[in-house]
């Protein structure tokens, strides 16, 4: 027995390293790891940020001191002329990027109307012209600002829109790059839909352009990385930072450094972006993790204000790179980032700029995904196969050991490699395990097979009680998913006999019909779910395997009608009503474990295959059938003989499937019914390819014969439908369903 619960141990480690598995490799993604892997991330950010004042870019800031002197934003552009003037005649700064669109014409009502007039009624007085063109600069204010950007290295901001928002306003700056067909759609950089740029003379008059917007945003709200390149229209746009720090170092072109999936050599991963001399780490969408220098204000702020009016020392903006942005928290700039839930979208890209130029930019290759699954591997195996042997004292030095060597190498690579692999999966893993293990260990071995008793002999049977307990290796409590048979089974209109009966007799009436049902069950080594009121659940291949799941429930089935008929004469000399059941018997894969509460748990199954179950159940009255069983359930048991009823489209489904009547066993199903059978499968084939007179003609001749069955009637409605309202060209065939 000691022997048997270490294999359960073994199977527990095994299935939770799995479980972190399929989370590693994006099959099943849990959000919590997901959460606690971000939040490690920001943990080892914020543990070693360099914590230094930065000397290579500045903040021209919108704040409430400018705010209060110039007056409330936008500005007029004659004033963001003079702002950007002064930074380059004055100031001699290197370069600015604006953090901020330009969508909109600078025009207020009465220059709009002069120029209406000059346009109009007085186009042709020269008096009024002469006069016109005197002040025609002062009104056009654009023309100021973009005289001001004119051969400068100047920087337009730009806001890329998804979420299929195809508004497209203002002129795009140049693209960086055109992707040929070698590269276009094989890396999944972000692909807007529409965008919102500058007026055409500004874009046109600065020296180039970069978005600012962050699709690339974590679930969490968190700006942890932005993308670096968008594609549009097979074109390449960068960011505002990158288009920064690339004018900053001469404007070299952008080179795309990819990898080949040796699996797939059509598929291409993004590892690098090269400008220059400049290597850039990116993920395979082309987003960067964002470089924090440090808390906002790491950078010099300085007030727009003081710059219009000269007041700032030369030294702190000469041969600078500027931003122009806002700290203002009217002004709606705010960012949640790893260091502050408040933090200024324009010193976001100035970390980035910064990062880029000092090549200190996190990496997070594409084959860390490949190093995070084998470490896993390794750990799980490890620790499930070693903790079971080892005792307390030992399991606690050796999961501390791992713990401790697993974030020691963790911070190594992040401090001296930049490189950002996961921490979370291992240590949690690491840990789970451990406690796992140990709780079993004390709790769980010496109990197992008393708990197991007690829980399942309320489900199945007492031999099966006693088979499993020599065979607890296959139980599972905490949930699985395995190929299952289920089977559903209700009384016919049971409510109106409800109501025509005394309480006492008529729990006499539905213990007389439950029993018998529930030992055909059982018998069939079934496992009893549920009753509800009249209704029974069960299912096969659980808690025990069954390699015969399916014809032990349809056998099941089959017999559970067949002692309605016998009990019908019983209840009738007892006065009773007469008992017809509906049978619904469905296989697939199903999750069965221990469901439920703190409160109340119970041992069941869930899934599709277990409500496609009941859904078959509820057409047994539609169809004037006893038992249906569904495709599955038809394949896996080949001994039986079917007459397929319909292709059908049930609530929540939206492929058809298949369903079947069960007629008997092949060598029970006599001839005339072998013929019958395929006289209608005939018919069938004709209805399903539109031939309504064939198939009427075959439905009726079949109804003249066995005027009870009531399948051959609906097809013959269907077909009198279908001839007023023809189905679609595209028609398979199948029939909807709506109700459950």
């Amino acid at each position: 027995m000691q022997e048997i619960q270490r294999y359960i141990r073994y199977a527990l480690g095994l299935a939770l390293t799995l479980m972190f598995l399929l989370h590693v490799s994006d099959k099943y993604p849990l959000t919590a790891l997901t959460v606690i892997e971000n939040l490690a991330y920001d943990a080892r950010l914020k543990f070693t940020l360099p914590r230094k004042k930065d000397n290579q870019v500045v903040i021209i800031d919108i704040d409430e001191k400018s705010l209060g002197e110039i007056g409330r934003w936008p500005w007029n552009r004659d004033v963001m002329a003079n702002i950007n003037d002064s930074l380059f005649d004055y100031y001699k700064i290197k370069e600015i990027g604006f953090d901020i669109v330009f969508a909109e014409e600078d025009l207020d009502e009465g220059g709009k109307l002069l120029e209406q007039m000059s346009k109009g009624a007085l186009q042709h007085n020269n008096d009024f012209q002469q006069e016109y063109q005197k002040v025609r600069k002062s009104l056009h204010r654009d023309e100021m600002f973009a005289k001001s950007l004119t051969n400068r290295k100047t920087i337009m901001g730009v806001v890329f829109l998804n979420n299929d928002n195809t508004s497209l306003k203002g002129d795009l700056p140049e693209p960086v790059a055109h992707l040929g067909d070698d590269m276009k759609g094989r890396i999944p950089f972000f692909s807007p839909s529409g965008y919102t740029s500058n007026l055409k003379i500004l874009q046109d008059s600065a020296h180039s352009g970069g978005f600012f917007d962050n699709p690339a945003l974590d679930d969490d709200g968190v700006f942890r990385r932005v993308p670096l390149l968008q594609e549009y229209n097979g074109q390449l746009h960068e960011s505002l930072a990158m288009a920064l720090a690339r004018t900053a170092i001469g404007s070299p072109q952008i080179e795309l450094i990819v990898e080949r999936n040796t699996e797939d050599p059509n598929e291409l991963f993004l590892e690098w972006v090269k400008i220059g001399d400049l290597h850039i780490p990116v993920d395979e969408k082309g987003n960067i993790l964002v470089p924090y220098i440090g808390r906002q204000k790491s950078f010099e702020y300085i007030s727009a204000s003081d710059v219009l009016n000269k007041a700032v020392d030369i030294d702190k903006l000469k041969g600078k790179i500027a931003l122009f942005g806002t700290s203002a928290p009217g002004l709606l700039d705010l960012r949640t980032t790893p260091l502050e839930a408040a933090y200024p979208g324009v010193e976001i890209h100035a970390n980035i700029i910064q990062g880029i130029l000092d090549q200190r930019v996190m990496h997070k290759p594409g084959y860390t995904k490949g190093f995070e699954f084998l470490l896993l591997v390794i750990l799980g195996l490890l620790l499930t196969f070693m903790l079971p042997w080892l005792s307390a004292t030992w399991g606690v030095i050796v999961s501390l050991s791992i713990t401790g060597l697993l974030i020691a190498s963790n911070l190594f690579a992040w401090t001296q490699y930049q490189m950002v692999l996961p921490i979370a999966t291992p240590v949690l893993l690491t840990v789970v395990l451990f406690t796992l293990q140990m709780i079993y260990g004390f709790f769980i071995e010496s109990r197992g097979k008393r708990q197991l008793t007690h829980l399942f002999g309320q489900y199945v049977s007492p031999d099966l009680v006693n088979e499993l307990s020599k065979n607890m290796e296959e139980i599972n409590l905490d949930g699985e998913i395995k190929n299952m048979s289920v089977l559903f089974s209700d009384v016919r209109g049971f409510t109106t006999i409800s109501e025509n009966m005394e309480p006492k007799q008529l729990t006499e009436l539905i213990n007389g019909f439950l029993t018998p049902i529930t030992e055909i069950i059982q018998q069939q080594r079934g496992t009893i779910d549920k009753y509800m009121g009249d209704a029974v659940m069960a299912f096969w291949g659980a808690p025990l395997n069954d390699p015969q799941h399916a014809l032990h429930a349809l056998t099941a089935a089959m017999l559970m009608t067949k002692r309605m008929d016998s009990l019908r004469q019983e209840f009738a000399a007892r006065g009773w009503p007469e008992i017809k059941i509906g049978v619904g018997v469905n296989t697939g894969n199903m999750n069965v474990g221990n469901k439920g509460s703190e409160f109340r748990v119970d041992y069941t199954v869930l899934g599709d295959a277990v409500n496609l179950g009941s859904r078959l159940e509820g057409l047994t009255k539609v169809y004037g059938v006893d038992i249906i069983v569904g495709e599955a359930t038809r394949y896996e048991v080949p001994e039986y003989e079917y007459r397929e009823l319909d292709l059908v489209k049930v609530k929540g489904k939206d492929k058809p499937i298949a369903i079947y009547e069960p007629l008997g066993l092949l060598e029970e199903v006599d001839k005339s019914t072998r013929q019958d059978l395929k006289r209608y499968n005939y018919a069938l084939k004709f209805y399903r390819s539109k031939h309504w007179d064939e198939a009427e003609r075959e439905f009726f001749a079949l109804s003249s014969l066995d005027k009870k069955r009531k399948i051959y009637q609906i097809y013959l409605d269907r077909i009198m439908e279908y001839r007023e309202t023809p189905p679609p060209e595209d028609w398979d065939g199948s029939f909807t369903h709506t109700s459950k």
